[in-house]
């Protein structure tokens, strides 16, 4: 890969953790507000956000093997 390329992956790579994050803080905000409203169960838009920020994490680590 060249020397341009492999900045602009890492660019991506570091805009795709921004967002993992991102996500993480949602999902953990999910978290909270379902707490203090009483609920037992992990609410469904946790579990997805929690999805979505697996699918980020993966799409991090491909890019990130790339030669």
């Amino acid at each position: 890969m060249h020397a341009s390329q492999d900045e602009s992956i890492l660019d991506i790579v570091s805009r795709l953790e921004a967002i993992s994050e991102e996500i993480a803080d949602k999902a953990l905000d999910a978290l909270k507000s379902a707490h203090r409203e009483g609920a037992v169960k992990r609410p469904e838009t946790e579990r997805q956000l929690t999805a979505a920020r697996r699918a980020v994490e993966k799409a991090i680590g491909v890019l990130s093997r790339l030669d």
